[in-house]
């Protein structure tokens, strides 16, 4: 007999779902978030579910795969991915699964071939994800166009990669169009990676983002970080001295001249780009405040450019000077562990030990890094605790965390309140 269920019945995560869309609606705004947000098991795997099966991911810059048959992979969740050069430049990005027997493809972070070939049966597949040979008995009726890899939606601007899982991704093109337009002068297209850190802090990944959203914290954490860097980037910020509005408007006047954009710009609360002075005098996010390659980037023709930064979430920030430009990017690897990587990009054509030296372009963030991971897992050892409840956020200081947390409540409530059990056989 055939017996019509809803998935609801077979979730394991069905009471899950409802407890944590519960405590989403009851949640007090401008405090931090319960506990099992931050430690349970159940509540991490709906943020892979829903959050980063559903939303546009940083996974690298379009500089990683220069011509055709370089790639690059990422692991989201249970999800291995691959991006891929193709023919004419045309970027693809594939469930990183053989459609054989389930092996990943590519095994390596990045790498370069001339076709997709699965290490484990030699199923090959054309850049562009088509089949084109799965060996010898596989049955006159196999039919190979019926089993060309799973595609996942991929778009890049501004020299950034970004995927989704999902079958229907949100709306990002005007974020897309505006990062090309404030990376036009960058010349993205002509920038390589210097440098690359790879950091597992043992903290949930939104202890990893709620740190980097305020800097609260770094008078008291990052003695390198603010020999250039000036704690709030805005005028109306009750720490903002005159001194520190000249500062802006001479420095927006000097980006004017230059017709390099600066201006704030605001996609919901998800991305935010804006370019904001570095303490005066300084030019880069280095030791001295020197510029740390004497190549400048693009086509900019000074290093006074204080910092572009840019902020995707759930799982980026950015910062872009005139000479270099440090991205940074999270992924979830468990409850209380997450990923972070730190690419630091120069000119193309910059020589190392010529123009830049790797050491000392890093040591700034890190520094930084070192310091926000321990601080990211002191906080999660406190969470642990029976002692914790959720606390109060400095709406005056920590003003980004808080849209981060509304953000991330919004969009997890969205879509745990949009999903429509589908509908499977069981049979009995």
């Amino acid at each position: 007999m055939d017996l019509i269920a809803t998935a609801a019945l077979d979730d394991p995560l069905a009471a899950a779902r409802d407890a944590t869309a519960d405590m989403l609606r009851q949640r007090r705004r401008t405090y931090s978030l319960p506990q099992p947000f931050y430690n349970d098991p159940r509540v991490f795997a709906l943020d892979m579910q829903e959050i980063f099966s559903h939303e546009w991911l940083f996974v690298g810059m379009t500089c990683e795969l220069p011509a055709k048959g370089n790639y690059l992979t990422a692991q989201i969740g249970d999800n291995p991915i691959i991006v891929v050069r193709g023919d004419q430049g045309t970027l693809h990005a594939f469930h990183n699964v053989c459609r054989h027997r389930g092996s990943r493809l590519c095994t390596q972070e990045k790498g370069k071939v001339a076709k997709l070939v699965c290490p484990y049966h030699q199923w090959t597949y054309e850049l562009d994800g088509r089949l084109l040979f799965a060996g010898q008995d596989m049955g006159e009726d196999f039919d190979l166009s019926a089993h060309g890899l799973k595609p996942v939606a991929v778009k890049s601007a501004g020299g950034f990669i970004f995927i989704s899982l999902a079958e229907q991704p949100p709306a990002i093109d005007d974020f897309l169009a505006t990062l090309d337009e404030y990376l036009a002068p960058y010349e993205m297209d002509n920038v390589k990676v210097a440098a690359e850190s790879n950091i597992v802090e043992q903290a949930n990944w939104k202890l990893v983002i709620e740190n980097n959203r305020e800097c609260y914290h770094c008078n008291g954490a990052h003695p390198e970080l603010l020999n250039s860097l000036i704690e709030f980037d805005d005028t109306d910020d009750p720490r903002a001295t005159p001194a520190y509005r000249d500062l802006v408007a001479r420095q927006q006047a000097h980006w004017e001249r230059l017709q390099v954009p600066w201006a704030l710009k605001h996609f919901g609360k998800r991305n935010r780009l804006t370019r904001t002075p570095m303490i005066d005098g300084v030019m880069s996010m280095t030791m001295d405040g020197k510029p740390g390659c004497g190549k400048l980037m693009g086509s900019l023709t000074s290093p006074d450019l204080g910092s572009l930064r840019i902020l995707h979430l759930p799982n980026s920030w950015n910062h872009f000077m005139g000479d270099h430009a440090v991205v940074f990017r999270v992924l979830p690897l468990g409850p209380q562990q997450s990923l972070v990587t730190t690419k630091w990009l120069v000119r193309r054509d910059a020589q190392e030990g010529v123009d830049y030296d790797p050491q000392w372009l890093r040591k700034v963030w890190d520094a930084t890094n070192d310091q926000d991971r321990q601080l990211a897992e002191e906080n999660q050892r406190g969470i642990n605790s029976i002692a914790y409840q959720p606390g109060p956020y400095s709406e005056t200081y920590e003003f980004g965390v808080i849209d981060f947390v509304d953000w991330y409540s919004e969009t997890l409530l969205s879509y745990l309140e949009s999903d429509t059990p589908s509908l499977q056989v069981v049979r009995g």
